[in-house]
């Protein structure tokens, strides 16, 4: 598989494998024998089509995705050099503490501890990436700086970067801290389009995307490789039922025609028209299946004509372009 490159940090694959699910269950259940067999499956499926990049957060499952693909690391230590493990940090559940809300916690001492339990249970010396995974409206930009440092410092954590912010969130953080931020990772697919249509719409009425205004743009000015987190849409664009939205219907429809030409699954062609992009989108593809996993890996070898890429924008976006 072709690479990007992470601003100053590792080369990484096109695609990249989201490891959400490698545990389902977000309670205190213990991980399962066919969690950990499936888990060692997917994983030896990415690294054989060149996947690299491995997307964790310390929230998935509640810590269970991060131990068990910590246990298969444990089971094969060699695979830890062919990859660029990446987590993040930053939600806190409710009754964390008893009785405390859901929230955002952007402080020096969760990011450290956050990082301590992701290296914990995945087994390693250190992350090469994080990401701090949604904005925190108490964010002391001094104090990311400070838990940055610290991570840095002590080898822990090599890269970082954000998900989910603004343009005006990151130039906040990077006055701050020191190190570059080198990922972004937000959702887009073609049922999310408000980052790429943003560009599209400009100086046209009735079209705020107050939150999307200018993210690729920035991104590409400042060096930062953007990820996009559910790329297929959760699959509503694989078998829409007949009583889905027309604008999904007809674009699930120009999906399997674009397959059928190019000789790949419905699924590759909706990776290839983020590749298509030339701000360098890097789609985390989340199944579970080993199958679909690598018929998506299939997306790096197709390149999409212009005329097919705007096709499926404006059948996904509802309408012709301004």
């Amino acid at each position: 598989m072709k690479t990007y490159p992470l601003a100053d940090g590792p080369a990484t694959s096109r695609i990249g494998y989201g490891c959400m699910h490698l545990s389902r269950a977000w309670d205190a259940s213990p991980i399962t024998t066919e969690e950990r067999r499936n888990a060692q499956r997917l994983v030896e499926t990415a690294l054989a089509h060149g996947i690299t990049l491995f997307d964790h957060a310390d929230i998935y499952a509640r810590g269970k995705s991060e131990q068990v693909f910590g246990d298969v690391l444990r089971a094969s230590p060699g695979l830890r050099a062919k990859m660029v493990l990446q987590s993040k940090c930053g939600i806190r559940f409710a009754d964390d503490p008893p009785g405390a809300p859901q929230r955002y916690d952007f402080s020096h001492a969760h990011i450290v501890a956050s990082v301590e339990g992701s290296l914990a249970r995945l087994g390693v010396d250190h992350l090469d990436v994080l990401l701090l995974h949604r904005p925190d409206p108490l964010v002391e930009p001094d104090e990311v700086a400070r838990a940055f440092d610290a991570l840095h410092a002590s080898g822990k954590v090599r890269h970082f970067g954000v998900s989910n912010h603004t343009p005006g969130q990151i130039d906040l953080l990077r006055r701050h801290v020191r190190q570059p931020l080198v990922a972004h990772q937000v959702e887009i697919s073609l049922l999310h389009l408000p980052l790429i249509d943003d560009g599209v719409v400009a100086n046209t009425t009735g079209h705020a995307y107050a939150s999307a205004a200018g993210t690729l743009d920035h991104a590409r000015l400042h060096d930062i490789r953007l990820q996009a987190w559910s790329p297929l849409a959760g699959g509503k664009l694989s078998t829409p039922s007949e009583f889905a939205d027309p604008v999904v219907r007809e674009t699930s429809t120009l999906l399997r025609q674009l397959a059928e030409a190019h000789r790949v699954t419905p699924e590759a062609i909706q990776l290839a028209w983020l590749l298509r992009h030339p701000a360098g989108l890097q789609p985390i593809v989340g199944t579970t299946d080993p199958v679909r996993l690598a018929a998506c890996c299939a997306a790096d070898e197709v390149q999409l004509s212009r005329e097919e890429w705007y096709a499926l924008f404006t059948a996904a976006r509802g309408g012709r372009v301004p």
